[in-house]
């Protein structure tokens, strides 16, 4: 088996990459990287040196692939299945790319900001930004809202790439600040994500680590 994900099954970046594995049905080798382990660590680091997973390997090509968005690029580009994840209409492809940037932005990033204060000693909080960053997601919300009038999926009819970022995206969002009160598309296009197969074994593959995370 040619390609190797370098990964962890808690990281919503991660998960979403497995989404699109998983979509194709594509073959590959999970790779689970404990960053808490030095040896661990430093593989990685010879892999990647930012030291950030997901990162693919493919063998068979000798290529070296990090970043969610760009494996997902590379796969639909050079292992494509029967779903394409990024659309070759020009004008669905961006609406595809700035979906899938919108939920790693503005809810991914901000959900690390608030989550890491919660594990920083007493003396390191912020709460300033973290009460910014819970702003940040709730505009994010607003805004999401609006997109998914008349939508099934993130970016239109078609399940693609930015779908494969907002499932874990909005997994973890609603976790920190619950939406389903307040957002009725948002919740509803976010159930629509839980009955996706793809998603739901993701899920089920990350229960034994959904305990790590920090819930306040």
């Amino acid at each position: 088996m040619s390609l190797t994900l370098h990964f962890h099954p808690l990281s919503s970046f991660c998960q979403k990459v497995v989404i699109a594995l998983y979509e194709n049905g594509t073959p590959f080798t999970p790779k689970l990287v404990d960053l808490g382990d030095p040896e661990q660590r430093t593989a990685l680091l010879k892999l990647w040196p930012m030291g950030r997973f997901p990162v693919l390997q493919d063998e068979a090509r000798g290529r070296i692939v990090p970043e969610s968005s760009i494996i997902i690029e590379y796969l639909d580009r050079t292992h494509p299945g029967a779903f394409r994840l990024i659309p070759d209409d020009a004008a669905l492809a961006l609406e595809v790319r700035l979906q899938d940037r919108f939920f790693d932005i503005y809810l991914n990033e901000t959900i690390q900001k608030i989550v890491g204060d919660r594990i920083r000693p007493a003396d390191g909080k912020d709460p300033t930004g973290v009460e910014q960053a819970r702003k940040r997601l709730q505009t994010a919300y607003d805004v999401l809202e609006h997109t998914l009038v008349g939508r099934r999926w993130a970016a239109g009819d078609a399940f693609t790439m930015a779908d494969c970022a907002a499932a874990p995206a909005l997994y973890y969002s609603e976790l920190v600040l619950p939406f389903r009160d307040t957002h009725r598309a948002v919740a509803a296009y976010f159930d629509r994500l839980l009955e996706r197969p793809s998603y739901m074994r993701v899920l089920r593959e990350a229960g034994p680590y959904l305990h790590m995370f920090p819930r306040g």
